[in-house]
């Protein structure tokens, strides 16, 4: 049975819920995001176009939440930023940020929303490969045998979308596992950061430097009077893509942390494949099948495994 966080069993029921409710909301949220971009795709844009458009509007709000993080009041005075804590916040800007989330907008031209969701959902699974490979970090069989479910689960639905849809999946599919991979590293190396300067400043700070960078992506790879040429829904799928679906859930979750703890968090996020995979066969079509089912519980025990053992 998962330990309960520091400070859980004395919180009040009614912080639980509330937890409970931000945490659930954030994971739904969050799920939202390949939705909207494959909604997007529908109106002829591309990946570097589409990213841009994302990240420009949710710049100010994150420059907004690191601003807030790094004031200095009475009760709290945040550490001042040196020369490593810069060249850190820009490395998991690149990778945890820009990198993961380019190469899962690229991905998602070829696969389902259901699948890409799989495969970030094995991240907790790559974290854990990360420790044996850097840090020499054993994995228990328990683990090891999560693992083995999770990976069986998203093979299960790949390989069936690849007999639907042809060779196009196994690049969408690799696009998807690298910003996973990506993402992880950006979990596995910011453990220190966060001590030190804070969950939401490092995520104020880190997300505004991906924000930069995918601007100035777009900018060197596109003519820049292509930006507002796009059609009118794409701004504001953009729009709600920047603001529900990235800053929103980006806050609900850090709260929900605060009321019942990170672990508890986590597994309530279980639910972001499930609604993805409603999201998707009700608001894209995207055919509902015994295959897809299977595969997406295969995943979510494979992982609550692994999260359970961690605990």
């Amino acid at each position: 049975m998962a330990v309960a966080p520091v400070g859980y069993a004395q919180a009040a029921p009614k912080s639980i819920a509330t937890g409970l409710a931000l945490a659930t909301l954030g994971a739904i949220a969050f799920s939202g995001k390949a939705i909207i971009v494959k909604l997007a795709y529908r109106h002829g844009v591309d990946a570097v176009t589409l990213i841009m458009l994302r990240m420009l509007f949710a710049l100010p709000f994150f420059l907004v939440m690191s601003w807030w993080a790094s004031r200095h009041t009475p009760q709290r005075k945040p550490a001042p930023l040196t020369r490593k804590d810069v060249l850190g916040i820009a490395w998991l800007g690149f990778t945890g940020y820009y990198l993961a989330s380019y190469l899962d907008f690229a991905g998602l031209q070829y696969i389902t929303a259901s699948l890409e969701r799989l495969i970030l959902y094995l991240n907790p699974t790559l974290v854990l490969l990360l420790g044996l490979v850097f840090v020499g970090r054993r994995i228990g069989r328990r683990q090891a045998a999560g693992m083995a479910i999770s990976y069986g689960g998203v093979l299960l639905v790949f390989g069936h979308e690849v007999t639907l849809q042809g060779a196009d999946v196994a690049l969408g599919a690799v696009l998807v596992f690298l910003s996973a991979v990506s993402y992880a590293l950006y979990l596995f190396y910011s453990g220190e950061m966060v001590q030190r300067l804070g969950s939401m400043r490092l995520v104020g700070l880190a997300t505004s430097v991906a924000c930069g960078l995918c601007i100035l992506q777009f900018v060197v790879l596109r003519p820049l009077d292509t930006a507002w040429a796009v059609a009118p829904e794409v701004l504001w799928l953009s729009v709600l893509n920047a603001t529900l679906c990235t800053v929103v859930p980006v806050m609900m979750v850090m709260m929900a942390i605060e009321r019942i703890g990170s672990g508890l968090a986590a597994q309530v996020g279980m639910v972001g494949p499930m609604s993805t995979m409603i999201m998707g066969v009700v608001l894209l079509g995207e055919p509902f099948t015994a295959w897809l089912v299977a595969g997406t519980l295969l995943v979510i025990a494979g992982v609550f495994v692994c999260s359970r053992v961690r605990a």
